[in-house]
């Protein structure tokens, strides 16, 4: 939360004792220097270059791990890039998720990262631990474009209600409505390693604006 240095300062000469202040329409969700509002086994996370670094490349992924944040979100659009490097091709970004109890799993949405063999599952709606499938997938042809040339891949995941939307670069991969009245409206956001060969998953510029 960020105040007005100078509305401040006017409204304490004035003698107001009651002050409301608004959040910053957008957030950086990451510091980039701590993990602080963030939970999650850091043996597999770490900071480097201003980047959270999911996984190692010197020893295979023996499960699914997730860095999450401590604060639950509702309705957002959620900004970040991130890439993938090594033998491991997946992971993905959590949302309106839920830890299980006693586990090392998450369950909620993900917005998926890698690869399905020679077909790119970057931006993919896939429900982890719940349905259990791909609820949405992105056109592949157009995926390969927009990552031939990109390191970093720009993502954008936006939920709002029932709607939620999810962009790679410039290529809109999800536009799906919600039908199931059960399923949580919001939950915590959370960075995934998978399980599988050495692989890591570098996540920058996580940013968050409130819906």
């Amino acid at each position: 939360m960020k105040i007005n240095f100078l509305l401040l300062v006017c409204l304490l000469t004035l003698g107001m004792t009651s002050i409301v202040v608004a959040e910053t329409d957008e957030d950086l969700l990451f510091n980039q220097d701590s993990f602080a509002g963030w939970e999650g086994n850091l043996d597999w996370f770490r900071i480097e270059n201003g980047a959270v670094v999911a996984g190692r490349l010197d020893q295979d992924i023996p499960r699914n791990e997730f860095l999450c944040t401590e604060q639950e979100f509702a309705d957002f659009e959620l900004t970040l890039e991130a890439k993938l490097v090594g033998d491991g091709k997946n992971a993905g970004v959590q949302f309106r998720s839920k830890r299980i109890p006693d586990h090392h799993e998450v369950i909620g949405y993900q917005c998926d990262i890698g690869w399905s063999g020679d077909k790119p599952i970057w931006g993919a709606l896939y429900d982890e631990s719940r349905r259990r499938k791909f609820l949405v997938e992105g056109d592949a042809e157009k995926l390969k474009k927009t990552l031939a040339d990109k390191e970093f891949v720009p993502l954008k995941i936006r939920a709002q209600g029932k709607h939620i939307q999810i962009w790679v670069g410039d290529v809109k991969t999800v536009d799906y409505h919600e039908p199931d009245d059960n399923i949580p409206q919001s939950g915590i956001i959370g960075l995934q390693i998978h399980s599988g060969p050495k692989c890591e998953a570098w996540y920058r510029n996580i940013r968050l604006k409130k819906l």
